[in-house]
């Protein structure tokens, strides 16, 4: 049966107290509402339709094509929120699943098992319930004397007896679609105005039809982020669930508890992470790596057998056995090859260090191509920017650059080259040359590399 889902997501969100719309705020890195939307997708195999209202331009910029969307113009509701699919869904889906874009924690096995339990029900309805003391303001399920449910009431009109009742409506429902539509429209105004959703299972019952309970153990996945306090709750839930699997993979994380690992991220075995480590974006790691502590690395690939140590990569790449930090600062197209080592406090930006190259402390190399077995001494800088343009600089293998040189770009040094300590190199340097001074001159032809 063709099953759609239907996610709201127009409400204001007033308690976040904050001008970016709730659902557009990251839970560990990314919009929370995405969470929904590739859960849902995952189940149903169709796009998801998000009910908007507030900020719903800013909404569909950040969800793109994920969506179809509807709006709803008045907020009247959650039952008014559904209505508005009506017009895009009415004839063409058997089944819609309707859930909330702030619970991004429900797992897409979860909503599974509701989409099942509605295909063998007979009755037009399936929702998720949840036994619990603290009903967090979720509404009370009634039931019959035989265990039938009857009705579902909000907290707000609940009776001082309805709320001692301790299972809750866990806000997903599984619908049969023909039905649906219908049954929308006879739903009644509350006192506040407004056309409760959770009224559909009363008209059920009152239609003849059984209304159909799962109950869902794991309690964390119905966390509604209404504020802050609740954003912190859900981020350290999805930490968890995130290093949960990834030790379960065979990676050493040493605390989890301080350990923030994205969605996107990939690590491979016997691999070992450190205390205060941000692994972000689509970061990957391979085997055998030792990072941090106190590292973060965003959209960066590392290859196998490196370490990190109590630094800064963003959108780099390491390949195999590279070694680095601490207080190293890898930006935006820095490459070190195979064995490269680069000391502490140095930074690399659109560069490409080359096998076996070996960078000392307090050095900058910035849009750089550097050959095989480089040796870069401390405080050696390249001096890339003219005020107008960036330069290049180009060393060729076995090149010994000596402490506190500046290159001056655009320059090349040939193979085997060398540098005096504080040398300011303003012109190309041939193969197997010293220079030193400022500015840096020819001292003498080498034979070879000692």
């Amino acid at each position: 049966m063709k099953t759609t889902a239907v996610i709201l997501a127009a409400g204001q969100g007033t308690r976040m107290r904050s001008k970016l719309p709730k659902i557009l705020h990251p839970l560990a890195g990314k919009p929370m509402v995405s969470y929904t939307l590739e859960a849902t997708t995952r189940v149903t195999g169709e796009k998801p339709v998000l009910v908007i209202g507030h900020g719903a331009e800013q909404t569909q910029q950040v969800v793109g094509e994920a969506a179809s969307y509807v709006v709803q113009e008045n907020q009247l509701g959650t039952g008014h929120a559904v209505m508005q699919a009506e017009s895009v869904l009415s004839g063409k889906t058997d089944l819609v699943l309707v859930l909330y874009a702030d619970m991004p924690l429900v797992r897409a096995e979860t909503l599974q098992r509701l989409v099942e339990a509605q295909v063998q029900n007979s009755g037009p309805v399936t929702l998720l319930t949840v036994i619990a003391d603290d009903p967090h303001g979720f509404g009370r399920v009634l039931r019959g004397p035989g265990g039938e449910v009857l009705a579902v009431v909000e907290e707000a009109q609940a009776t001082a007896e309805q709320k001692k009742i301790t299972e809750l409506n866990a806000g997903f429902y599984c619908f049969r679609a023909d039905w649906l539509w219908q049954a929308l429209k006879r739903i009644q105004l509350s006192p506040k105005g407004e056309y409760y959703l959770t009224d559909i299972v009363e008209i059920a019952v009152q239609d003849g039809y059984r209304v159909q309970a799962r109950v869902i153990e794991d309690r964390t996945e119905l966390i509604g982020i209404n504020n802050r306090l609740h954003l912190a709750e859900a981020e350290a839930v999805m930490r968890y669930r995130i290093n949960t699997e990834w030790m379960l993979r065979g990676v050493t994380i040493i605390d989890p508890q301080t350990t923030y690992i994205e969605p996107g991220v990939t690590i491979g075995q016997d691999t070992v992470i450190w205390p205060n480590t941000y692994l972000q974006g689509n970061t990957t790691i391979g085997e055998e790596c030792t990072i941090g502590p106190n590292s973060l690395l965003r959209d960066t690939r590392v290859g196998s057998q490196c370490k990190v140590f109590s630094s800064v990569l963003e959108k780099a790449v390491l390949e195999d056995h590279v070694d680095m930090g601490p207080f190293g600062h890898l930006r935006k197209g820095a490459h070190l090859a195979d064995g490269v080592h680069m000391g502490n406090f140095g930074e690399v930006k659109n560069s490409y260090l080359g096998p076996g190259t070996k960078m000392g402390h307090f050095s900058y190399i910035g849009d750089a191509t550097i050959g095989t077995e480089v040796n870069i001494g401390a405080g050696t800088i390249t001096c890339n920017f003219d005020g107008s343009k960036k330069n290049h600089t180009d060393i060729g293998p076995n090149v010994f650059i000596g402490s506190d040189t500046m290159l001056v770009a655009p320059v090349s040094l040939g193979e085997g080259a060398r540098t005096g300590a504080g040398a300011v190199v303003t012109k190309d340097v041939p193969s197997h040359t010293l220079v030193v001074g400022v500015p840096a001159r020819p001292l003498r032809k080498l034979e070879k590399l000692d």
